[in-house]
């Protein structure tokens, strides 16, 4: 039997509070009585009651995690806790004040008494329950959402990896027309690289060392192709290294930035991913750069669609799936010439940065 103690000290707390609220409320109508006999009486028949429930309850099973007890025990369990408290608790108070409620002088208020002890336990009953029924309907919300989130993210990566295949292979087929050579050292590292890649993870996120790794296969592949026309870096500090990144979330950026970037330029270019740290509104964001020094953004960029922006799409759909609004992707014309493609999404805080 879990107990959440936690939670217990919440619902004491609030029982304490609804246990003032009810000997308030009495004095209010009987002022000519010292405040501490309904006081007393509230607290000892109010705790007991919400003790004998709120522990009573995991005696009996319960359905699908609800902390509440199912078929006739659930109904029979209000009932017996709000008679235990009633009559423990005013046993309890009656020997604290030294008077007896079941004497004739006491009857009539013993009448008002167990009235309110119904009202009082029904009313904190229900509350106890709906917050509770209300917790356990937010978590299995929470559980669906997360299910349905990576449900998605893993489609989108099914529909990213044949993308990023069919353009390998057609970097290759360019080649073999013009350097079967280069050809052959390019197929032999597309087979190291795809095998490494290609369903390497099929989990929603994994540590960017990884994804820069993969990056790095990529580039040296591409290196095959074009050669003396490929320059590249990668800057990836220490204390980022584990932090999680969607699998090929930069990979159609670098792709993006070789095909529209270097490829139209005769001499080629450079080609620089980065990975920093800058402060947001509720935390540290993590922000991942592609910056190429190629041909730089067109005049007026392609509308999203199924022959265009493929990758960029994909990337903003997988961050706005895990991230909402909070996860960004900007083309930015840089200073010195190209383009810097920036992602910048949280941290999590486990990374303790």
């Amino acid at each position: 039997m879990h107990i959440d103690w936690l939670s217990k000290l919440r619902h004491l707390l609030q029982t304490l509070a609804f246990c003032l609220a009810v000997s308030a409320i009495q004095y209010a109508f009987q002022p000519e009585k010292p405040y501490a006999i309904p006081l007393v009486y509230s607290l000892a028949i109010g705790l007991l009651t919400w003790a004998c429930i709120d522990f009573g309850r995991h005696l009996f099973p319960t359905k699908d995690g609800m902390a509440w007890p199912t078929g006739i025990a659930g109904i029979v369990l209000p009932g017996v806790g709000i008679a235990l408290g009633y009559l423990g608790g005013t046993l309890f108070a009656d020997g604290w004040f030294g008077f007896s409620s079941w004497g004739p002088d006491g009857r009539p208020q013993l009448r008002v008494s167990l009235i309110i002890t119904l009202l009082a336990g029904i009313v904190g009953t229900y509350y106890f329950h709906t917050r509770g029924k209300a917790a356990w309907l937010q978590a299995r919300m929470n559980e669906v959402h997360s299910q349905a989130t990576e449900a998605q993210l893993k489609l989108l990566q099914t529909q990213l990896e044949p993308h990023m295949l069919f353009n390998t292979l057609a970097n290759l087929r360019v080649l073999i027309g013009t350097d079967p050579e280069r050809a052959q050292q390019m197929l032999d590292r597309m087979i190291s690289y795809l095998r490494a890649t290609l369903g390497a993870s099929r989990s929603t996120e994994h540590p960017l060392e990884s994804e820069f790794e993969r990056l790095a296969d990529y580039l040296a592949l591409m290196a095959v192709r074009m050669g003396p026309r490929l320059a590249y870096t990668l800057d990836l500090p220490d204390a980022l290294r584990a932090a999680p990144v969607p699998p090929l979330l930069l990979q159609p950026l670098v792709e993006n930035a070789i095909r529209h970037g270097l490829e139209p330029r005769v001499e080629g270019g450079r080609i620089s991913v980065r990975a920093s740290t800058r402060p947001g509104a509720q935390g540290p964001l993590l922000v991942l750069e592609v910056h190429d020094s190629g041909a730089g953004l067109p005049v007026t960029l392609p509308t999203p669609g199924p022959q265009q922006s493929f990758g960029l799409t994909q990337v903003r759909e997988r961050l706005a799936t895990l991230h909402g609004a909070a996860g960004t992707l900007d083309l930015i014309a840089a200073s010195t010439g190209g383009t810097i493609a920036r992602v910048t999404f949280p941290l999590p805080k486990s990374t303790g940065l």
